[in-house]
């Protein structure tokens, strides 16, 4: 059998070579070393998309807590208060004001007025918070794949290795076990890379569903506070502060 297929690690063991994480990925495999490329990259990505995400859902959270607590205080009835011009708080109010804007239909009652503004708060919301959901399934694919992807390496790591040593015939453990090594270094990057992208695509994932569920809860109040007072000029030059 061809020589060259010997392990670099079998080498450096024998030459009393160190032992450390860099010496396992510049001895390994090429396949190896492309897979522990590719998977040290995509850690950089996934949390690349977790600071960003802290960023943007902490805002989202902060901006419906201010909106719940405007309903809660009657805001919208008495016409104080700011209203932010963008973001989740302002857009649910821009869309609110356009229908007031054209006002109560012929035949309409308020009942169903009170539906057309809560239908058009709801819309703007969900493209609000569709807005923070790229780099969501990137996670997910991530968390699920990952460790697949470092399994490869580890399986192609391995069987290259016990080829080569049974090329070398030389079964000594100082031989075999740098190759193996190596390998599993592997299956440990696709772990290191997927578990942290599985925890945070559950904890933003939550994060969403609350942030539309306080704001939904919101929005079903305000559309009743809009429709009890539509026609009232302080409702209508508030309301149409977020457009």
């Amino acid at each position: 059998m061809d020589q060259s297929l010997v392990p670099a690690a079998a080498d450096a063991a024998a030459g009393g070579a160190g032992f450390s994480f860099t010496d396992m990925v510049l001895n390994a495999d090429p396949i190896v070393q492309g897979v522990m490329a590719l998977l040290a990259l995509t850690s950089v990505v996934c949390w690349s998309i977790v600071f960003e995400k802290v960023v943007k859902l902490g805002r989202a959270r902060r901006a419906a807590r201010s909106f719940e607590t405007a309903i809660k205080a009657d805001l919208l009835l008495t016409g104080t208060g700011k209203v932010p011009a963008s973001g989740l708080q302002g857009a649910i109010l821009a869309a609110a004001a356009r229908e007031k804007h054209d006002g109560i239909e012929a035949g309409e009652s308020r009942s169903d007025f009170r539906g057309r503004l809560e239908l058009a708060m709801r819309q703007a919301m969900v493209v609000q918070l569709r807005q923070l959901e790229p780099g969501l399934p990137f996670l997910a694919t991530v968390g699920s794949a990952a460790p697949f992807v470092g399994l490869f390496g580890t399986v192609w790591g391995i069987m290259n290795s016990f080829t080569a040593i049974a090329g070398s015939n030389d079964t000594s453990l100082a031989v075999v076990a740098p190759g193996i090594a190596e390998a599993l270094f592997a299956t440990a990057m696709g772990l290191v890379a997927a578990i942290p992208a599985v925890v945070a695509y559950n904890k933003f994932s939550t994060d969403l569903g609350r942030i539309a569920q306080r704001t939904s809860a919101a929005i079903v109040e305000a559309s009743r506070q809009l429709a009890r007072s539509a026609g009232h000029p302080a409702v209508r030059s508030h309301a149409e502060a977020g457009q």
